[in-house]
């Protein structure tokens, strides 16, 4: 079973996937890498920054996808136990900040992370599925069975995270 570097399950920090993919390097054009992951036997195509996140061949790393970076999942602006809405500023310390004063997430766990929308959902066939994202017009697309990509939902929000 894959966790975090501090051991914890996927389901404790909110992840909707978590993988271990084995890079090919021979397929590389520009920065977009082609692979096939280990556990879930999909395959991702991914463009990416290559002087941020160096890859030789036959290099693995692991792979997250989560709709929030917050551990436990996102927030969800729950009432307080006085009945008020969260302020602010409590809302505001849920977020990742450059300059370190928002809680600490799942970006501590990763060496690259992205934010970006999925914009695309094909079903293919009855069981194997393809997800597109864009992270800033860096581009993704997962192909693999709907079992595995079920929390992917077209139009929300998604971070990748990824570590060697």
């Amino acid at each position: 079973m894959l966790s975090t570097k501090r051991g914890e399950s996927l389901i404790e920090v909110g992840a909707i996937l978590l993988d271990i993919i084995s890079v090919d390097l021979t397929t590389i054009t520009v920065s977009r890498l082609y692979a096939h992951s280990k556990n879930y036997e999909m395959d991702l195509t991914l463009d990416y920054n290559v002087e941020l996140f160096p890859l030789q061949n036959e290099d693995n790393f692991a792979l997250a996808l989560a709709t929030s970076l917050a551990r436990g999942g996102a927030h969800t602006g729950a009432n307080t136990t006085d009945g008020a809405e969260d302020t602010a500023d409590e809302k505001e310390r849920d977020v990742w900040r450059p300059d370190g004063k928002g809680r600490r997430g799942l970006e501590d766990d990763y060496d690259y992370v992205m934010y970006g929308k999925v914009y695309k959902f094909d079903g293919g066939t009855t069981e194997i599925v393809t997800a597109y994202a864009s992270f800033g017009g860096l581009l993704m697309s997962l192909t693999g069975s709907f079992r595995h990509l079920t929390s992917i939902v077209l139009g929300d929000p998604i971070y990748l995270l990824v570590r060697k």
